[in-house]
């Protein structure tokens, strides 16, 4: 039996629509995944008491997919069953996000569990090599993908993010501890008119277990809001939600869409 441990945004239900068997959807408290009612919440500070509940409900696998921030830790809401996880809480939260990932998977993993990633339950949400959009890259865009590419890899042993953002070859934005949203936000205002680009990709060594890069509508519509002309991704590497809304949407605003093959 499975066990999603559910973040915020649509891939969860992404997820759970594709899967002939329901699984138990656990989420954490204050998250909330769309289109999804949770049967189980936790904290936390509670996690040693879900990993009890989830074996006693005969669970064998478990898959973390959606977006989550890094949680904050209470001492006082520490219930017993958690307190055992209280070295390994302590390794994670001064790592950085990969190691905080990998700390969690390991928590699980030592429980019993198997981590399974949400794509290899529903291979269809990786993107697939091509230009997905009308408009076409050109030479600049091209040589700017490459750029994002290199640099996102250049990055990987800082652990900052999974995307930046690339204009004439100049590098306008990184994307850090914000997300992207507050990348696109954060933009200088030359980023406007020089077809830029949001490259996003997986750093070097990142677990595909539970931190796959994703995008969706919203990241093409925030890419537009900023002044961008695409939005290039690598290809067999990323999930994409809503792939057909993205498609027409990258379509209506005139970005180009475009799952570059990596190298």
């Amino acid at each position: 039996m499975l066990a999603l441990i559910a973040g915020g945004g649509g891939l969860p239900q992404r997820v759970v629509s594709s899967l002939s068997d329901a699984p138990l959807v656990c989420a954490y408290e204050g998250t909330a995944p769309v289109g999804l009612v949770p049967d189980l919440g936790f904290r936390l500070e509670t996690l040693g008491s879900l990993l009890v509940t989830l074996r006693t409900r005969g669970i064998t696998r478990v898959c973390f997919c959606g977006a989550v921030t890094r949680p904050s830790f209470d001492p006082s809401k520490l219930d017993a069953a958690t307190l055992p996880l209280v070295p390994a809480f302590q390794k994670a939260l001064a790592a950085g996000d990969d190691g905080a990932l990998r700390a969690l998977v390991d928590i699980f993993e030592t429980a019993g569990f198997d981590v399974v990633a949400a794509h290899e339950l529903v291979p269809d949400l990786m993107a697939g090599e091509g230009v997905f959009s009308q408009r076409q890259p050109d030479a600049q865009m091209n040589d700017d993908a490459a750029r994002g590419a290199a640099l996102v890899r250049c990055l990987a042993p800082m652990d900052v993010g999974q995307c930046c953002v690339v204009g004439q070859g100049q590098v306008m934005g990184i994307e850090t501890i914000g997300g992207t949203d507050h990348l696109l936000s954060t933009l200088p205002t030359r980023a406007r008119g020089v077809d830029a680009i949001l490259f996003k990709g997986p750093k070097p060594g990142q677990s595909h277990l539970v931190d796959m890069p994703t995008i969706g509508p919203d990241t093409l519509r925030r890419a537009h809001e900023a002044g961008l002309s695409g939005v290039v991704i690598e290809a067999g590497a990323l999930i994409v939600l809503e792939p057909e809304v993205c498609v027409r949407l990258a379509d209506e605003v005139n970005l180009v869409l475009w799952a570059r093959t990596a190298g």
